[in-house]
């Protein structure tokens, strides 16, 4: 073999690692690129931007806490706005069954959140993000001198009860049944907002309601808390629906609910942890 030959083909295999190298180094750049953990852009790989509105079905004990959270969930995702329908869990819960247009369900009890289940209107299972306990609130200074739910049943004392078929009616009927008491309260109230504002506007001595609606009113009301309460203890589940228009939205709003931020927000309003 000539030496011309011999130089010829040391120069081909040269060029031959050489491109064999480029080739390796651009897979290992491309590579690179892809890792969500690369230095590169990875906007592309981010969460969709949310818009739109979100329509929450959730129980009147929820009022000032899910008030708060659609609010950081507003400043988190500009563009969006949270709406919230409150009320006694089944009543919202027939609402949602018979068509109203909801993203979210938060109910009081996983009984009324049956109601919802039982029709196929949610996705998945209800996840359950809190707990509620019973208290009594009477008027301030309390006047009646209440110190347990046996005094309710004094004659003379006004009291009023949420309606049995609400979460926080059958879980104050749970109580009396545990201390084996009986009480006919002067009304039955459809949500447990509506219990608490009679004794707020001096219409009643007394109201068996959960623990942050005490907490919520403030001075408007003296709490009294009482053993029986430990045996009724209120899980709350919450769900996405499966008619949600914005399911996006309503699933990052369950997101928040669910965060260390939501149990902050639900801590502070006197709500148990799951």
């Amino acid at each position: 073999m000539t030496r011309s030959v011999r130089r010829t083909r040391r120069m081909l295999q040269l060029a031959g690692a050489g491109a064999a190298a480029l080739i390796s180094l651009s897979a290992c750049s491309s590579s690179s690129d892809d890792s969500p953990t690369g230095s590169s852009d990875t906007s592309g790989s981010a969460s969709p931007k949310l818009s739109g509105s979100v329509t929450v079905f959730a129980a009147a004990s929820l009022k000032e806490s899910f008030t708060t959270l659609g609010e950081e969930f507003e400043k988190q995702h500009p563009g969006t706005r949270v709406s919230f329908n409150f009320g006694g869990s089944d009543t919202l819960a027939a609402s949602i069954t018979s068509g109203a247009p909801a993203d979210v369900f938060a109910a009081a009890s996983p009984k009324t959140m049956a109601i919802v289940t039982d029709r196929k209107d949610a996705v998945g299972t209800p996840a359950t993000f809190v707990r509620n306990q019973l208290e009594i609130a009477t008027l301030p200074g309390n006047p009646g001198k209440v110190s347990s739910l046996k005094d309710l049943t004094e004659s003379g004392l006004k009291v009023v009860l949420c309606d049995r078929t609400v979460p926080c009616g059958a879980a104050a009927q749970k109580a009396l049944d545990a201390g084996g008491l009986k009480l006919t309260p002067v009304s039955y109230e459809q949500d447990v907002k509506s219990a608490l504002t009679k004794v707020e506007l001096k219409e009643a001595d007394a109201a068996v309601v959960y623990r942050t609606d005490v907490k919520a009113a403030g001075d408007k009301v003296e709490g009294v808390e009482f053993p029986e309460s430990a045996k009724a203890v209120n899980d709350y589940p919450i769900a996405l629906l499966r008619n949600a228009d914005n399911a996006p939205a309503a699933k990052a709003f369950i997101a928040l609910v669910r965060s260390a931020e939501g149990r902050r927000v639900l801590g502070g309003a006197g709500f148990l942890e799951p």
